[in-house]
């Protein structure tokens, strides 16, 4: 265990800086996703059947058991909406957007921090490999063009280091940036469905 330790941190040495803050960026990016994860279960994303037992029961003249402080969000929102159809018809429609936009914004909280490394970890990856090169050019020409070409390859190697570890941070993001996008715009498909359900349901 010690051994990989240090051969970890050796090669976090190697890459300097750059390499150092990418790891930082590989951190957070498992945090925010195992957060984000938790998040989408505690809210019952993939859990709808009882708000569709709410929309069929409403649809057939039965009273809803929904209650809108439900720790699921397709309760809450459901709920809401059934509410919202004793309102008048465009005061109605303006909650049911309202109770949307809220719940949709609560779907799409901590997809920012993972845009930002997206954009951010290649860049860095990139600066350490320019830098890195710099170095390298500039140790042959400190060498009068005599460096040894092995030397020279190993510090042009140690520079790409830094970009391919930049882009192997920011491919996971970005792949779990578009699977919660997806999930978020899936859930406003469903809401936006049950909301035209029950609206024409209660249309005289």
């Amino acid at each position: 265990m010690n051994e990989m330790i240090e051969m970890i941190r050796g090669a976090l040495n190697t890459g300097g800086p750059a390499l150092w803050a990418i790891a930082g960026l590989s951190v957070i990016t498992l945090a925010v996703i195992a957060w984000k994860l938790w998040r989408l279960l505690l809210a019952g994303v993939w859990s709808r059947r009882r708000a569709e037992a709410g929309v069929a029961a409403v649809l057939a003249g039965r009273d809803s058991t929904l209650k809108p402080i439900s720790r699921n969000m397709h309760v809450r929102f459901v709920a809401g909406t059934i509410a919202a159809l004793s309102l008048p018809a465009a005061a109605g429609r303006e909650e049911v957007t309202r109770l949307a936009q809220r719940e949709l914004g609560a779907l799409r909280t901590g997809l920012r921090p993972l845009e930002l490394i997206v954009t951010i970890a290649p860049l860095i990856g990139l600066l350490g490999t320019v830098l890195g090169m710099i170095e390298a050019f500039q140790a042959l020409e400190t060498s009068g063009g005599q460096a040894d070409p092995a030397v020279l390859a190993g510090g042009i190697w140690e520079a790409l280091l830094t970009t391919a570890a930049g882009m192997a941070v920011a491919i996971p993001a970005a792949v779990a940036l578009s699977w919660f996008e997806g999930i978020a715009e899936t859930v406003q498909t469903q809401m936006e469905d049950a909301a035209t359900r029950l609206f024409i349901g209660a249309a005289p």
